[in-house]
Order: structure tokens, then sequence, then C-alpha cells
């Protein structure tokens, strides 16, 4: 996975700009979601998913500090941290987002999935279309968790939108 990715990526999850992501920082991702997608705090996806997000978020924080500054995660993320934590953990976000539970994503769903995640509208309408090869009017979870899979990977996929321009606050650009 590229700098520019990681630094994309890592400026997505530090919502407050400060250069290092808190455990409720990344815990909170969970809430946003569910209080756009009007779920209630005790549905079994909603339980599943906050327990994916403390599994990486154990995973992610190696020295156990409770807080993940940019340097830890460029040594954390890649393809093994994508198949042992974050595939769970997205595969989570989205089966919220999914309401009907059939596997697929309406652009409404989609937009207010990542929307609420921190990406912009515009990015996020680009990403859905670019996801929606059929114009079918529906993302499938496996374009989704292969889009993202493929931007951690490469820098470059279908999902490249929802990451904005990877510009970063000073506080949060990487010693060198």
């Amino acid at each position: 996975m590229s700098d520019s990715a990681k630094l994309r990526i890592f400026a997505m999850l530090d919502a407050n700009g400060d250069g290092v992501i808190s455990r409720s920082e990344y815990l909170a991702r969970v809430d946003r979601v569910v209080s756009a997608l009007g779920f209630e705090a005790g549905h079994p996806v909603v339980l599943a998913a906050r327990a994916a997000h403390e599994g990486v978020w154990q995973d992610m924080d190696a020295d156990q500090d409770g807080r993940v500054t940019f340097e830890e995660y460029r040594e954390w993320a890649g393809p093994e941290a994508f198949e042992r934590s974050c595939r769970a953990v997205l595969g989570s976000m989205f089966d919220i987002a999914d309401a009907d539970a059939d596997g697929r994503l309406t652009r409404d769903e989609f937009v207010r999935l990542r929307t609420a995640m921190g990406n912009a509208r515009a990015d996020v309408d680009t990403a859905f279309e670019n996801l929606d090869t059929d114009r079918d009017g529906y993302v499938d979870r496996d374009a989704y968790l292969e889009g993202i899979r493929g931007f951690v990977l490469t820098g470059i996929s279908a999902m490249a939108p929802v990451y904005g321009d990877g510009g970063l606050p000073r506080e949060a650009e990487p010693s060198r």
C-alpha cells in the first residue's frame, strides 16, 4: 500500500485532524453510521459492527496506548491487516447500511453510509457510479469490499474518490 493511500485513509480516520486516531474517534464511526441509518444501538448488526471495530482497534494500536499515530498506522496498514481485520469491519458497516439485508446497497443506502463515514457527497456519488458497473442502481457487498481492498492494495480503485485528495492538516503529516 502506498503512503499516499495510507495518508488518505488515515486522514479520514483522524476525524478531528489532530494527527492521531484515538480509540473513541475510531469507534465513533459505528455511532455515526448507526445514527445516519436509523438503527437501534442493541440491534445484532450494530453489536457485530462494534465488536469488529474493537478487534481492529486492538490490532491497529500496536503499543496499546489508546492512540494511533500515522507511523503506527503506516506500519500496520496493508493487505494482511485488510484481510485479518478490515474486511470484517467494512462488511459490518455495509450490513448496517443494507436495510433489507439483500447483500446490496441502493444509491441512498450507499450515500448515507459513506457520508456518515466522513466522505463528501460528490465523491460518494462518483464512487457509487464507479461500483455500479451494470447500472442496475445497486452496489453489492463483494464489489464494495473489493473496491476498498483495491484502494488499500494499490491506491487506485472504484472507491478511490471517497478518500478525498489525500491532503492532511500539518499536524497529521508524517515526520520525515
